[in-house]
């Protein structure tokens, strides 16, 4: 597994390099006893935390480029079961893997593994069990974390997952569902910052439950304009997925709140995947650049 990783890796890092003059910058990676830290040129960038006291593994920080502090928050009202950048799911099976007390559900981190810890990329994998007390775990999940800074200005996380069902599984409708990020209160729309889609369209006024390719959410901190955007990969489940989004800085693409039938079944066996690059980046989502930074990211995972 790791060669074939360390191929993809190779393959991503030549398309992030050149999504910026500027040289890409040096990440290092280490794992701790509760979480893998990852810097760049020696600050750190993020921290994917795991301890077992936790609902689900999660990012937090994810500093800005321009003001080194983190662009999420890692909890906040109102809803302060979101935290930071996260994979989660409600009412699968009866278990509640997104907030509320731990015995209705944990994601659980078997361990991190490093795959490289050093360069102009770096990357771990982790599997983790959905797991509740006194019951058989409903879902395996296996990631594939992989982490770039192309530019002073450009931080780059792909995040990749496989659910493999464990039994017959039967995930309800539900808001609480899938990859999410909930921005710091200083960025969000109701401070003045601005969420846009793939489309142009603004702020969940026009872009919530709307399918789009991309969403960015950004704003302006102590006079320093951030943001982090969230690309869908087009091999993902109903791509371009529909947006659940909020003004206090929640942004998630997931039809789990449309999905026809009220209800998503896996049979026990069955996997499936997805896969998301977040762009953390200085600016707007113009300045940032992000619908050229999409059409990049589209044309690696086109094989081009």
């Amino acid at each position: 597994m790791k060669a074939a990783v360390m191929t993809w890796v190779a393959c991503a890092v030549a398309v992030w390099s050149g999504l910026a003059a500027a040289a890409p910058q040096e990440l290092a990676l280490s794992l701790r006893d509760d979480r893998v830290d990852v810097t760049v040129d020696g600050k750190l960038f993020t921290s994917y935390k795991f301890p077992h006291t936790q609902k689900y593994p999660y990012f937090f920080p994810v500093n800005g480029p321009a003001s080194g502090e983190s662009v999420t928050t890692e909890t906040s009202e109102p809803y302060p079961h979101h935290h930071s950048l996260f994979f989660a799911c409600d009412r699968v099976n009866g278990g509640n893997y997104w907030q509320d007390v731990n015995e209705r559900g944990q994601i659980l981190s078997q361990g991190p593994a490093i795959v490289e810890a050093k360069g102009t990329s770096v990357s771990f994998t982790d599997e983790c069990l959905w797991d509740r007390p006194d019951k058989e775990p409903v879902i395996r999940d296996t990631r594939r974390i992989t982490i770039a800074a192309p530019s002073e200005t450009l931080r780059l996380i792909d995040f990749e997952i496989t659910l493999k069902a464990l039994d017959d599984i039967r995930i309800l409708k539900t808001n609480h569902s899938l990859f999410s990020a909930r921005m710091t209160p200083a960025l969000n729309v109701l401070s003045g910052g601005a969420i846009v889609n793939a489309e142009g369209k603004r702020n969940p006024e026009e872009a919530h439950g709307v399918e789009s390719a991309w969403c960015d959410y950004s704003g302006a901190r102590d006079g320093v304009d951030e943001g982090l955007a969230i690309f869908q990969h087009a091999d993902n489940r109903w791509f371009p997925a529909k947006w659940f989004l909020r003004d206090y800085g929640f942004m998630s693409p997931t039809n789990m709140n449309w999905i026809e039938g009220d209800r998503l079944k896996l049979a026990e066996g069955e996997t499936w995947t997805m896969k998301y690059r977040v762009v953390v980046h200085a600016g707007d989502v113009e300045e940032a650049g992000i619908a050229k930074l999409y059409e990049d990211y589209k044309n690696l995972a086109d094989g081009g």
